[in-house]
This record gives structure tokens, C-alpha cells and sequence, in this order.
């Protein structure tokens, strides 16, 4: 199989916020990333999306990662893939690729040990 990705992935296991704008839900989502890359993201949650559908999610990059302070990674996408296992029950995490329009960075205060 040929690679089609553009930007390198890195693997991160981050928890994750998600938000989904056009259904105006009143509560967020949990769920972990797996890889992230500036192109695009894979995670896990506890909601069924379709394809298609778009979403807002802020992640939280620690400060043993960045070297100094917190980063938060507040992005909007759009679901390109869902995965799910045959035979998992319906409240099982469901894999979802997610491609990223756009995304704002934001510094947090430098930790200080």
C-alpha cells in the first residue's frame, strides 16, 4: 500500500475535547488521540460519528513534551473515517480519523518544578 499522508505523524496518547458545532450538543466528548500530525488526527471516543460530520476539539500538549509550558491545540475538522471492531457493543470507543482545517495555538503559563 502506498502512503498517501503529506505530514509526519507522531504518536501521542493525549486526552482530547470534542465538541460538535452543527448538532450545538450542551456537553463535550472525552476521548485520547493516538497520532496527530498539523493534517490530521486519530482518536478514540465514547460517541458514534459519521463520516462527514464537523468538529470542534482542543487538545492539551504537556509541558514534558514542550519543553516549558503547556500548549493547547484548539482545532476544528471533519470526520473522514470511523472505526469500529465487529461485534463490540455499542458503548464500546469508537477510531475516528478526523482531517484538520484549522487550528489556533496557545501558550500556557511555563511550569515552573
Amino acid at each position: 500500500m502506498t502512503e498517501r499522508r503529506l505530514a509526519r505523524r507522531y504518536d501521542l496518547a493525549l486526552p482530547v475535547i470534542v465538541r460538535l458545532p452543527v448538532n450545538k450538543e450542551a456537553s463535550p466528548h472525552n476521548g485520547q488521540t493516538r497520532d496527530i500530525s498539523t493534517r490530521g488526527v486519530y482518536f478514540t471516543l465514547h460517541k458514534e460519528l459519521q463520516p462527514g460530520t464537523e468538529l470542534d476539539f482542543t487538545l492539551t500538549l504537556p509541558a514534558e513534551i514542550t519543553q516549558g509550558t503547556e500548549v493547547f491545540v484548539r482545532a476544528h475538522g471533519r470526520v473522514v473515517r470511523v472505526d469500529r471492531k465487529n461485534g463490540e457493543a455499542a458503548d464500546a470507543n469508537v477510531g475516528v480519523a478526523a482531517v484538520i482545517e484549522r487550528y489556533d495555538i496557545i501558550r500556557g503559563e511555563p511550569v515552573h518544578a
